[in-house]
């Protein structure tokens, strides 16, 4: 295991500072002890770096110099796989993430192009589009059009504390390769991995001084001024949707632009005819990480025919599935984030009883063994309604809820009867079959026959309350630039 040194200050206009709030306690959700201090900000040093990030986009040439933008990403990308050993094991102590799933979307596949493909894109994208040479009816003259693209200005990337890196790394790739400046707030449970880019982008690459920023604070209300400020153009929030409608409202007096990556209830459709082991293997998924992922798959909907061998299957898996030390490179279910969360979770399991869902494997009591630490069992609910809380509401914790279904139709209607819609997986014989029933849900980013479209050149986001926009690829890029119709007489 790498030694960690952890940086403890943040980074505001290209200096590595302390906050005026004096610092705050990043706890080990594995453990439950103190890693160490971190610089707490107050709402001006929010402002400070605010300031500084308008001053670079307003007074440089960064939202124009396309080959200074493509090299300082390319640098900090080789400055972060120098590090990156270390950066795992910090992600493991303060995020409570397995050892497994940071050779996943945790950290290595975020890394191999969360900032190699904008930088690449930046020399492919459109920035300039002609519409060609027309004799414009308003005033009779032949006139030339065109369309640019060009970046917002400066960004508010808000980061959650489930996947921190991997969301801070596509916020910062696209927003930077665009030309905009950002400041950067990390949750208040996972900083250190946002301090250590601060640091590395200050040491190790010619960003200048006020592009990006990085705030950390213990009062989120901190981070809201990134919202409330007539300064900042555009928030980029990946986290709650109770949060993200609070942003909508909020930045509503500044018309924000907005890039919204919401919760989820994803579900997973295994039709009568498909491989029916591989389609129920999918229920591990709710146990990686302890089920907290936006677009986990966290409902499974199982024909009536072969609903009884289903939940047997789902039963011997969730049997054989412990939480336990996210050290260990066999644990795939470590701690959730904080004892929070452990008692919303556990609220919701108990919930599931009490509305008579049948309660298979796991349950709301401490697993045994594990006297510290914010470990959930992973817990397994058969005979669900779709219209229970806990087949409605995002739960955020090892939690599976199997439905039955009557036909393919009845299957998609309670695929689709949920505020969310951010993503789901079809299971079926042939690939036509599952395309077909994959057309006709309701979400943003859908699995067919145990596939994953996962990365940086892949739109991500969802539909209804999942959220507002896309994340990478070229939708990204798009996500992250405004776009300027100019017309001039022909030549």
């Amino acid at each position: 295991m790498a030694d960690v040194r952890f940086e403890t200050k943040m980074m505001i206009d290209g200096k590595l500072v302390d906050g005026q709030a004096g610092t705050f306690t990043n706890i080990n959700p594995a453990t439950e002890e103190a890693l160490g201090e971190v610089a707490d900000a107050s709402k001006e040093d929010m402002h400070r770096a605010i300031d500084a990030a308008r001053r670079a986009f307003d007074e440089t040439d960064w939202s124009t110099n396309h080959s200074l933008r493509q090299r300082c990403l390319l640098q900090l990308h080789d400055a972060i796989e120098a590090d990156k050993e270390e950066l795992r094991e910090e992600l493991i102590l303060e995020v409570g993430c397995p050892r497994a799933v940071t050779h996943g979307a945790q950290l290595d596949a975020p890394l191999a192009d969360g900032l190699r493909y904008p930088a690449k894109l930046i020399d492919e994208y459109p920035w300039e589009t002609s519409l060609g040479d027309t004799v414009v009816s308003l005033t009779g003259v032949n006139t030339t059009r065109t369309v640019w693209r060009e970046p917002v200005g400066v960004v508010g990337a808000i980061v959650p504390w489930n996947f921190p890196f991997e969301v801070s790394i596509q916020k910062i790739g696209q927003a930077l390769a665009t030309g905009n400046t950002v400041v950067l707030k990390p949750a208040q449970n996972t900083p250190y991995n946002a301090n250590r880019l601060g640091r590395l982008i200050a040491e190790k690459t010619d960003i200048p001084p006020g592009v990006i920023n990085v705030v950390t604070a213990s009062d989120h209300f901190v981070g809201e001024e990134l919202t409330l400020s007539p300064k900042v153009d555009l928030i980029s929030f990946t986290g709650s949707t109770v949060v993200g409608k609070r942003i909508m409202e909020k930045g509503a007096a500044t018309m924000k632009r907005l890039f919204l990556e919401l919760g989820g209830k994803s579900a997973t459709i295994v039709l009568e005819d498909a491989d029916f082991a591989l389609g129920c293997l999918i229920g591990i998924g709710v146990c990686m990480h302890a089920g907290q992922g936006c677009a986990m798959p966290t409902r499974m909907l199982l024909p009536r025919s072969r609903y009884d061998e289903g939940v047997e299957i789902l039963k011997g898996i969730y049997e054989g599935i412990a939480p336990g030390d996210p050290q260990d490179p066999a644990t795939l279910c470590g701690p959730v984030i904080s004892d929070r969360q452990r008692s919303r979770i556990r609220g919701y399991i108990e919930k599931g009883v009490e509305e008579g869902a049948r309660m298979v494997v796991g349950g709301a009591e401490a697993p045994k063994g594990l006297d510290k630490g914010f470990f959930v069992k992973p817990t397994l609910f058969a005979d669900v309604d779709n219209s229970m809380t806990i087949a409605q509401e995002e739960i955020f914790g090892p939690v599976l809820v199997v439905i039955p279904f009557d036909d393919e139709d009845d299957a998609v209607r309670i695929a689709n009867d949920s505020p969310y819609g951010l993503a789901g997986n079809v299971m079926a014989g042939t690939l036509d079959h599952a395309l077909a029933v994959a057309k006709r849900l309701r979400a943003g980013f859908i699995g067919v026959n145990g596939t994953a479209g996962y990365g940086a050149d892949t739109p991500f986001g969802g539909y209804k309350a999942s959220g507002i926009g896309r994340q990478n690829g070229v939708a990204g890029f798009d996500q992250y630039t405004e776009v300027k119709s100019v017309a001039y007489p022909a030549i």
